[in-house]
């Protein structure tokens, strides 16, 4: 056990002041939770602590554990996106990349793994391919490495933002768990944006302003300061109202834009070990109506980004999907994967689970017109969506300097300001505040409003509501609620 201090920290990039005098204190065993609406340096916090900020900043401060500079091994840290974390092949490998580092012999290191996965609740096995996972056992393969290296500080971003509510709740149970553990208690730093699921289970909530400074400190009870944030208790706020026709698709379409029937797909990969096939979707069916949102839910790992990946046309599935026939082009081809990258640029809007995937200008006022400029279609749909989305204010950064809700909120400009008929987005209300979130909301519902296809696939209840969508178990349709 070991205390952790923080003191003076302030970080910049470029002209930019991402956290400013920042001091934190979290004693041996002690658990704080560090919230702040989104963009205000929760990750940049916690990266200084670990000692992981890159040569693309700025930084002041100074980092102690107990009075001393860390030894490599004893802070952890679950970045936000899993796949920085990802270093072998397999799930086993690279969950003992720590404990090998560490000097531990071949039977210690695989004990450590398989107690780890177990305290992660990673059930896909230490043989499965981490490219095959889905974005939520990603989340909690890195969160079994971060505890397989057996630090004494536990850093954790974001660790439940990708899974589903019980799911979420059983890894929070194991985060716990681990930190409880008697035999090794550690310290836990938690940034989450799911106030009212860690509440219950930390000593003090810290929060950061919109100006990156400390703005309260104290217990979950009676530390209320930021309206923006998901308070326990706190609804859901109404979406934004965006003006009528904004979102308008370039391409009218009636009827269903896109429909699927017995959609399969069989996840193979080349290596130099053969590997089987793995069944990522077998049976679905799937329409999407033009003018509607529909909601694509289910368990993490039922299939729901593979489905999303399928509509946008990104890999060929078996069964039939069929466009409406004015989206079909000149060629009169009317499956999305056979469409050229033009013409699925001109139809398809795809914001990805991982927005980063998408990003290929080098600042954010570049990358919200550049889909919309190699179609000829102007970018003043850009400049109105970077203001709606307050992002206005981050034109000339770079789009790998966002913070995770701010890429998020950009791959959604991107893909709108080009007005697709189709509008697929991977969880796109990850890592919002309540503010953002009514702003993400709202921007989707408009885009159905003003005649859009726009299917959404998510774990958030509050976005689904009363719609009616596709529900997928272990990749096949299923009614929402239907025992397994």
């Amino acid at each position: 056990m070991a205390d952790l201090t923080l003191r003076g920290l302030t970080v910049t990039s470029g002209d930019r002041t991402l956290v400013r005098d920042v001091d934190l204190d979290v004693a041996a065993g002690e658990r704080v939770l560090l919230v702040g609406p989104s963009g205000a340096g929760k990750s940049t916090v916690l990266r200084a602590l670990a000692g992981l900020l890159d040569d693309q900043v700025d930084a002041v401060g100074d980092v102690r554990l107990d009075g001393r500079a860390a030894a490599p091994g004893e802070i952890g840290l679950l970045v936000q996106d899993p796949l920085d974390a990802v270093v072998a092949e397999t799930a086993g490998r690279d969950t003992a990349f720590g404990p090998e580092n560490a000097g531990l012999d071949r039977a210690a290191t695989w004990r450590r793994v398989a107690r780890a996965h177990r305290a992660a609740r990673f059930t896909a096995g230490r043989d499965r391919e981490v490219a095959t996972l889905s974005g939520g056992e990603r989340q909690r393969l890195a969160l079994a490495g971060t505890l397989a290296a057996d630090p004494a500080v536990l850093l954790l971003d974001e660790p439940t933002s990708m899974l589903d509510a019980p799911t979420a709740a059983a890894v929070r149970a194991a985060v716990l768990d681990a930190v409880r553990d008697p035999a090794r208690t550690r310290s836990l730093v938690v940034v989450d944006h799911d106030l009212a699921g860690w509440a219950p289970h930390v000593d003090r909530v810290v929060v950061l302003g919109a100006d990156g400074r400390v703005a309260a400190d104290g217990p979950p009870a009676t530390t209320r300061t930021g309206d923006d944030l998901w308070w326990p208790g706190r609804g859901a706020p109404d979406p934004v109202d965006v003006p009528a026709g904004l979102l308008a698709p370039v391409l009218a379409v009636s009827g269903d834009a896109l429909r699927g029937e017995g959609l399969g797909l069989v996840s193979t990969r080349r290596s130099l070990r053969p590997r089987p096939p793995v069944t990522v979707l077998a049976g679905v069916d799937v329409r999407l109506p033009a003018g509607a949102l529909t909601p694509v839910t289910g368990d993490s790992g039922s299939g729901k980004s593979s489905l999303l990946r399928v509509l946008a046309g990104l890999v060929r599935p078996t069964g039939r999907l069929l466009a409406a026939s004015e989206l079909a082009g000149a060629r009169g081809r009317r499956a999305p994967h056979a469409w050229t990258s033009a013409e699925l640029a001109a139809r398809t809007g795809w914001v990805p689970q991982f927005p980063e995937h998408t990003f290929v200008a080098a600042t954010v006022a570049e990358e919200v017109d550049v889909t919309a400029r190699v179609l000829g279609r102007g970018t003043a749909r850009g400049r109105a969506l970077l203001d709606l989305l307050g992002l206005a204010g981050h034109a000339h950064v770079n789009p790998f300097r966002l913070s995770g809700g701010e890429q998020r909120r950009l791959a959604l400009a991107s893909a709108l300001a080009a007005g697709p008929a189709v509008l697929l987005a991977d969880e796109p209300t990850v890592g919002q505040d309540r503010g953002t979130w009514a702003v993400v909301t709202g921007l989707l519902a408009a885009a159905a409003r003003d005649g859009a296809a726009v299917a959404v696939s998510t774990h958030d209840e509050r976005l689904v509501g009363g719609a009616r969508g596709v529900h997928l178990r272990a990749g096949t349709t299923a009614a929402r609620g239907e025992a397994a």
